[in-house]
């Protein structure tokens, strides 16, 4: 299930009553970890319902009482398969033992729920809402803070093709209130131009520009490609980008000049990084998975290059720029919710320069607004001027983002986790045989080639 998801029904409703407010945490029986999470929430004493009961007035402590056992229950109902796992009791009752990511989740989603219901056109004054409002948004300053890290810009470095496409974007309709940096131990990254604060945005994009499957179905090799049996959208956009690459005339000309001539994920590590990976599970998934793209090249690319050589060129339909294509795809494209309520793998140009974070600025994000037909990047955390701004690229472990994006993230990663077999006390009192569920297949698997 995803952020959006979890936010409508952490706050499904709200009710007001004449000496109380009444806000509702509602678990969804849709949840898929619906069992696992109501058990917690009736072992912590919580009813199922998430009714949680605030007076009109009262104390700062009070507030801060009642937000204690907000954020308890919206850790439960944010937690992912791993937190539930590895995660006692304890972890969902105090600060600093669950999860970074998770943390942040949490104190956002009280923070949507606390807004929503002040907002909701009745202008009802709550002493002890606003105290939690602002409990809440200096925890999240506090979070912040904690994770702060340097920053330092290697000022000399090419950046012509990438301030190409911010300036592109800028015509297009782009607004950002980030800049591209290259900055050392990362690589290409967006910092921010300027204070932003908790709920401001930090990129926009128009619908306009964001590369989806809509394009392939004005192009000629779509009459070809839907013939294809079992070919998916996702396969038909890597093959459109293939060729995209390569024209010059092109109205994205600007972002493929902008990406990098090789990605150096897992998929294509030399010799000498093999080598040091003999041995070991990670190198074993990484030539699976290339095996595994490799039968897809072969059961149909050189018969399309064949039949249609004016379409698919030999010349540019080669293994290498197929490689480098599902590189691109595995490690920069986005979900995204269109207003149609049609679920579309796209690339987002300028998005492309946020990195990963295990505790990021950005994690709701994806859903385009239809009342301005542009998708938003909104900031769950501070970021101040000159710091590099982070998404999340999702719940992945490091083999994961070694294999598919070709980095370690920094600190501890909460889904590094390892097969457990025939384990039957689970730290958090759960039996359950855990395996990590992030294969290659997951991702491959979206190239339904044949």
């Amino acid at each position: 299930m995803d952020n959006h998801q979890q936010q409508k029904n952490l706050a499904r409703s709200s009710t007001f009553a004449d000496d109380e407010l009444e806000l509702v945490m509602e678990l969804s029986e849709k949840d898929n970890l619906y069992e696992k999470k109501k058990k917690l929430l009736e072992v912590m004493g919580f009813n199922i319902e998430g009714k949680v009961m605030i007076k009109r007035t009262g104390s700062a402590e009070l507030a801060s009482s009642v937000l204690e056992e907000m954020l308890q229950r919206a850790r439960i109902i944010n937690s992912d398969e791993v937190d539930l796992y590895f995660g006692g009791i304890d972890s969902f009752r105090s600060v600093g033992l669950c999860s970074p990511k998770l943390e942040l989740e949490s104190l956002h989603s009280i923070l949507s729920l606390v807004e929503k219901s002040t907002s909701n056109g009745q202008q009802i004054q709550s002493e002890v809402l606003q105290h939690i409002r602002n409990a809440t948004i200096d925890m999240i300053h506090e979070f912040g803070n904690h994770i702060k890290e340097d920053v330092k810009v290697i000022d000399n470095w090419n950046l012509d093709n990438e301030k190409c496409l911010l300036q592109w974007g800028a015509n297009n309709g782009v607004k950002t209130r980030l800049d591209v940096a290259y900055i050392e131990g990362a690589g290409r990254g967006a910092i921010a131009k300027e204070d932003l604060d908790v709920g401001d945005i930090a990129i926009e994009i128009p619908v306009s520009v964001i590369i989806s499957e809509d394009l392939v179905c004005k192009t000629s090799m779509f009459p070809v490609l839907e013939k294809v049996d079992g070919i998916s959208s996702e396969t038909m956009l890597l093959l459109w980008s293939m060729k995209e690459k390569h024209d010059s005339n092109s109205i994205y000309k600007f972002y493929f000049d902008s990406l990098p001539k090789a990605f150096n994920t897992g998929l294509s590590f030399g010799i000498e990084a093999v080598m040091t990976l003999d041995g070991t599970l990670l190198l074993e998934e990484i030539v699976q998975a290339k095996e595994h793209l490799r039968s897809q090249y072969d059961g149909l690319i050189p018969s399309l290059c064949k039949d249609y050589p004016d379409i698919f060129p030999p010349e540019i339909y080669t293994w290498d720029e197929f490689l480098w294509a599902c590189e691109l795809w595995y490690s920069n494209s986005m979900k995204v919710m269109f207003s149609d309520g049609k679920l579309r793998t796209c690339l987002i140009p300028i998005a492309g320069f946020l990195n990963h974070s295990i505790s990021p600025h950005i994690m709701n994000y994806g859903r385009v607004d239809i009342t301005t037909d542009s998708l938003k990047f909104p900031l769950s955390r501070p970021c101040k001027t000159g710091e590099q701004c982070y998404l999340s690229y999702g719940n992945l472990s490091s083999s994961h983002l070694i294999t598919f994006y070709g980095f370690l993230p920094k600190g501890d990663n909460p889904h590094d986790v390892i097969p457990l077999e025939n384990y039957s006390d689970s730290p958090s009192g759960f039996h359950e045989s855990h395996r990590s569920s992030l294969s290659f297949r997951d991702y491959t698997g979206r190239l339904r080639l044949t």
